[in-house]
């Protein structure tokens, strides 16, 4: 049953004021390391995390997974306690937010390790006769890496389970994607045939709807598939690091997630679930820090 849009929004705003909470934290100088935020990507993981069985699909995330984290589990305390260093995070504050595990959610920092992990794990659960659609999340950054593309190979030569989510952000870092990839980068997964459905992902309905159609073939062993979404990061890479054009990201965020899923609800109804989102974040930080 596809949760109410209301939730959608609900979980959109509550990974926002997460992320902003922690740059602040990091300006306060309590959060040692990096910060890297998904601003302006909240469509895309709420929209994925609405199609699948979070009981018994498996995800794997990157760097900057702290959104596909709070879809997947609304867990803000054990997510900003982790970063910030403390025990009570879900990793016991040793992993940070580019080594998570709770339940089946994975995450990790280096480049392309997570796709191949993943595509490994989706063919143990089929050797296992689980029926589960393992999804790891690529950034278009990591198309620079070989290791995604041999497991394009093998998730497309072996059948695997597996549907790659790229959310093409248009940047690595702050050098743009078309300054670094040769090509488009929209054809990489066909030519191992594995199909590719492209979308607008700054729209969460847009993402849920393609998705669920997605998981749903790859559920019933039509092989891997790929969901490719057209996306932009408005905040930094990391921390306060952004070198992009500011004209540039003001024009992106006209499109903000957040904004285009104002007209899905009431006004009201919107403003509640902006404050009440707002107000759970800082209560739990403030306990926090305690």
């Amino acid at each position: 049953m596809a949760e109410p849009i209301s939730d959608l929004i609900r979980q959109m705003w509550l990974i926002r004021h997460t992320e902003v909470a922690l740059l602040d934290l990091f300006s306060q100088g309590r959060v040692r390391g990096t910060v890297h935020t998904c601003q302006g990507q909240e469509a895309c993981a709420v929209g994925v995390l609405s199609a699948l069985n979070k009981d018994t699909d498996i995800l794997f995330s990157n760097h900057r997974g702290h959104g596909h984290y709070l879809a997947y589990s609304a867990d803000v305390k054990g997510l900003v306690a982790e970063v910030l260093g403390l025990p009570s995070g879900v990793c016991q504050g040793i992993g940070g937010s580019q080594h998570l595990q709770y339940k089946n959610f994975y995450t990790n920092g280096i480049q392309g390790a997570g796709v191949a992990i993943t595509v490994g794990m989706a063919l143990a659960e089929q050797y296992k006769g689980n029926n589960v659609v393992a999804v790891p999340f690529i950034g278009d950054g990591t198309f620079g890496e070989g290791a995604i593309y041999e497991a394009f190979n093998l998730a497309a030569l072996w059948r695997a389970p597996v549907m790659f989510v790229v959310e093409f952000n248009h940047y690595a870092q702050s050098t743009s994607s078309y300054m670094q990839h040769a090509g488009d980068l929209r054809t990489r997964a066909s030519s191992f045939g594995i199909p590719v459905t492209v979308i607008d992902g700054m729209d969460v309905l847009q993402v849920r709807a393609a998705a669920t159609e997605i998981a749903a073939s790859v559920r019933a062993g039509k092989g891997p598939a790929m969901l490719f979404l057209e996306t932009y990061r408005l905040g930094p890479h990391s921390k306060g690091d952004d070198f992009r054009d500011k004209d540039e990201i003001e024009h992106h965020r006209k499109r903000d997630p957040l904004i285009l899923s104002q007209h899905l609800i009431s006004a009201q109804d919107y403003a509640d679930i902006k404050q009440q989102t707002a107000s759970e974040v800082q209560q739990i930080i403030t306990e926090l820090l305690a």
